[in-house]
């Protein structure tokens, strides 16, 4: 089977105008500013996009694979995510992780979710670990767990400023990141702390303080949510300064976050003149989206979709 796509504005990734492609046995075989002459014996499936974008594959470095929640009781747990939940949204790879439960969802749930997904054609990868501190590993160790396990990237999601987290310590967060560092060198892997960040008045000085005390590269340290309220946004775009990843959340518009939009977010980032390279953006798909009260009581939950980072 062919499939020709007419008058697509393409991005491959960068904008190169309206083009015709070809598609043959899944693979690209054209891309051009003409139509290819096919023979009249070929089958050839036809769609004019008439304009329409047409764009790589997304990827979500962010995801619940294994499903979120569940902290306003077992019944507000998340399902697993299925492959067409991810691939509906445009996305083609994900990376998965844990957040606030890390007890009754674990790394051994994770892998074998990452696993059935690339048996499924889905390019994915996950994290070790997940909120708390000391984290939960599968064979004993975060550098282990990177070293040995081909899935496993990082770890993450690291809970700070938050009032879920488990409230490390600098030196905690330091040994996590040696960890990671050391087991990225062994592997060639990412080799990074992926953080979640809440709303709390700490923001991001716990990765400062990080930099200043110690020789861990910035790149280690990756923190995500930093568009969740506007004064986590301005620590993040300092930050990013430093040789930080910084990676926001296309939260839905009703998530009832103080913060920017992603979309806000990117325009804020590239006016202040931050390298648009230390910038990505996620979903937090399959994960919840609560918001507390001053006393840490759940006032409001949603949940978060993969299909958020196309609607952004």
């Amino acid at each position: 089977m062919f499939e020709l796509i007419t008058n697509a504005s393409v991005f491959a990734p960068e904008p190169i105008g309206i083009r015709h492609v070809l598609v043959c046995a899944g693979k690209i075989a054209y891309i051009g500013e003409h139509p290819p002459q096919l023979d009249e014996a070929l089958e050839v499936r036809l769609t004019d996009l008439d304009g329409a974008r047409l764009v790589p594959g997304f990827i979500d470095a962010h995801t619940h694979l294994t499903g979120g929640g569940g902290e306003a009781g077992p019944s507000t747990r998340v399902p697993p995510l299925a492959l067409s939940q991810i691939t509906h949204a445009g996305v083609t790879s994900v990376i998965g992780l844990l957040g606030t439960d890390d007890l009754t969802r674990t790394p051994q749930n994770l892998v074998s979710q990452v696993m059935g997904l690339r048996e499924e054609g889905l390019s994915a990868w996950c994290y070790t670990g997940g909120y708390h501190v000391p984290v939960i590993t599968l064979t004993g160790s975060v550098r282990s767990d990177i070293v040995n396990l081909e899935p496993v990237i990082g770890v993450g999601e690291v809970a700070i400023s938050d009032h879920r987290s488990s409230q490390p310590t600098l030196d905690e967060i330091l040994r996590l990141a040696s960890e990671a560092h050391v087991a990225g060198l062994m592997t060639g892997k990412a080799g990074i702390v992926h953080f979640h960040l809440g709303d709390g008045e700490r923001g991001l000085s716990m990765i400062r303080d990080c930099l200043e005390q110690s020789e861990i590269p910035p790149r280690v340290f990756n923190p995500t949510h930093v568009n969740r309220n506007k004064p986590l946004f301005e620590q993040a775009c300092e930050l990013s300064g430093l040789g930080c990843n910084v990676d926001l959340t296309a939260f839905p518009e009703d998530s009832g976050d103080q913060g920017w939009s992603a979309e806000e977010a990117v325009e804020r980032f590239l006016d202040k003149g931050c390298d648009s390279s230390r910038l990505t953006i996620s979903s937090d798909g399959g994960g919840c989206l609560p918001s507390f009260d001053a006393q840490g009581e759940l006032v409001k939950m949603g949940f978060a979709s993969c299909s958020a980072m196309a609607e952004c």
